[in-house]
């Protein structure tokens, strides 16, 4: 798929917090290299960057505001004119300003990565789709922790990241691997 002007980055929870052990086995163990991968093509188009984290007023949270966890990865800071938007919800359509700073930017295509995909990816997509933006998730470049399902029974990482990506794909969102992905 062609990349144009007019696409925003958009890079999910990638805070400290994430990698805290307490959330469990993930997906996706090199997801981290196409953020970043994506994220540097970004930065040398100049194209919009949109940063999300995730304040969490919950004190057993690994992103509560008053520790360590709430930071960005050192590898994802924010450079420049890239943007930070904070959200209280899973999705960042919610309280923020986002929508306003795409359509500042003439942005019509999202392309979503970060953590987790179950999560804050599928709340923000479903939103950005609803909303009538061209939203991609880069599957590569998202991860999903395992979980027990609602009727008890353990999933698998893996299952719970593609349970999801089947929620969005072609209705929400197209479904796509970082290698489609063309500058």
């Amino acid at each position: 798929m062609n990349i144009k002007h007019g696409s925003a980055l958009v890079i999910i929870d990638q805070q400290k917090g994430i990698a805290n052990p307490k959330l469990g086995r993930r997906n996706n163990e090199n997801a981290e290299l196409a953020m970043l991968s994506l994220l540097s093509h970004w930065r040398k188009l100049h194209w919009p960057i949109f940063h999300v984290k995730h304040r969490s007023n919950q004190i057993d949270s690994v992103f509560w505001s008053d520790q360590e966890g709430f930071e960005f990865r050192a590898e994802f800071l924010p450079v420049g004119s890239e943007y930070v938007i904070e959200k209280t919800t899973p999705c960042e359509f919610t309280k923020t300003n986002l929508q306003v700073l795409l359509a500042r930017h003439g942005v019509t295509t999202l392309i979503v990565v970060g953590a987790a995909t179950n999560n804050s990816v599928e709340a923000t997509v479903r939103a950005g789709g609803c909303l009538g933006f061209h939203v991609n998730v880069i599957e590569d470049a998202c991860f999903a922790f395992s979980k027990v399902d609602y009727f008890g029974v353990q999933r698998t990482a893996e299952e719970v990241h593609a349970m999801s990506l089947a929620n969005l794909n072609n209705e929400y969102a197209l479904i796509l691997k970082s290698t489609e992905l063309k500058f």
